[in-house]
């Protein structure tokens, strides 16, 4: 009885998400809409920014791209609920300034495609292929969007990286 004790203490304390972790690597993600380069077709896809590559050279293939359109926005779902401390970004190497004015979002809703959840923080600045990290104060939600409301531009970056943990007594598999 004491061994299986043990076993179940050692398993569930492995499962559960340290402030450390990269919560976005496990997650599903999805976008406006995508790219597509005459020469290089659809290189773009959302998943690219949670691959866990910081390479900042869109044509390497790290990196989401949507077309130029209004209030292009860019999601991860985590696949249930955390308390997000921070989240990363890593900006592409070229054309960086049309991530600026972007709001980072954390939530749980879908509606109107998570872009209505409560904003983390506003990317005032980042310089090509720059790295930031932005604070959500334990923020807790499922679903992280990035947005450039009200502007006709294409969005494009190379790494989102989720920080957060667990929320409290809620066991981590469904």
């Amino acid at each position: 009885m004491k061994l299986l004790l043990l076993v179940v203490l050692v398993w569930t304390a492995s499962d559960e998400a340290s402030a450390d972790e990269n919560l976005a690597l496990q997650g599903r993600a999805t976008m406006s809409s995508i790219y597509k380069d005459s020469n290089w077709g659809f290189l773009g896809m959302a998943i690219n920014a949670i691959d866990g590559n910081l390479d900042t050279d869109y044509y390497h293939g790290s990196c989401f791209h949507t077309h130029t359109e209004m209030s292009p926005w860019w999601r991860v779902d985590l696949l249930r609920s955390y308390r997000i401390s921070r989240i990363t970004i890593t900006n592409r190497g070229a054309y960086g300034n049309r991530i600026n004015g972007a709001e980072i979002l954390v939530g749980d809703s879908l509606t109107n495609n998570g872009n209505n959840n409560a904003r983390c923080a506003v990317v005032t600045s980042l310089p090509d292929g720059g790295t930031k990290t932005y604070q959500c104060n334990n923020m807790v939600g499922r679903y992280v969007n990035i947005i450039l409301t009200g502007k006709t531009e294409c969005l494009h970056l190379c790494e989102v990286q989720v920080f957060g943990e667990n929320l409290p007594n809620e066991h981590p598999c469904f």
